[in-house]
């Protein structure tokens, strides 16, 4: 194998490296989302049990605050600092959903990743022919 087919070769396996890379990053992000969103649907069920429940309301990075809920409605924000007026079934439904999307996405990550990995399988497989 001459020098410039090596060079090809090494630059092609750091392309596919590059780009594994950013798809388990993505992955792990998305991975990550399902679990706080999954996180999220548990502690709403816990608000079901209705009006003038003390619990604790986060403030802000591990501070939370003793509160009581005099509504049974959420305040949700639907993205693009759009906030609406969801009741609990409701946004729980709303979390179901977005889980279903992530999941998609999650599947659509994975399928990237095994085609890299197929694609860098074969360019392999072709490099070790050309040396024989």
């Amino acid at each position: 194998m001459d020098k410039k087919t090596q060079q090809e070769l090494i630059f092609k396996f750091s392309m596919y490296e590059q780009q594994i890379k950013q798809l388990q990053e993505q992955l792990q992000a998305v991975e990550q989302a399902i679990n706080d969103a999954s996180s999220l649907a548990g502690g709403l069920d816990e608000l079901n049990s209705g009006k003038d429940k003390e619990i604790l309301a986060s403030i802000g990075k591990g501070i939370f605050a003793k509160a009581k809920l005099i509504s049974d409605e959420l305040v949700v924000d639907v993205g693009g600092k759009n906030f609406v007026t969801k009741s609990i079934e409701d946004t729980q439904t709303l979390i179901v959903e977005q889980v279903d999307k992530l999941d998609d996405i999650k599947k659509e990550l994975e399928r990237n990743l095994e085609e890299i990995n197929q694609e860098l399988t074969k360019t392999f497989m072709e490099a070790q022919g050309k040396e024989q």
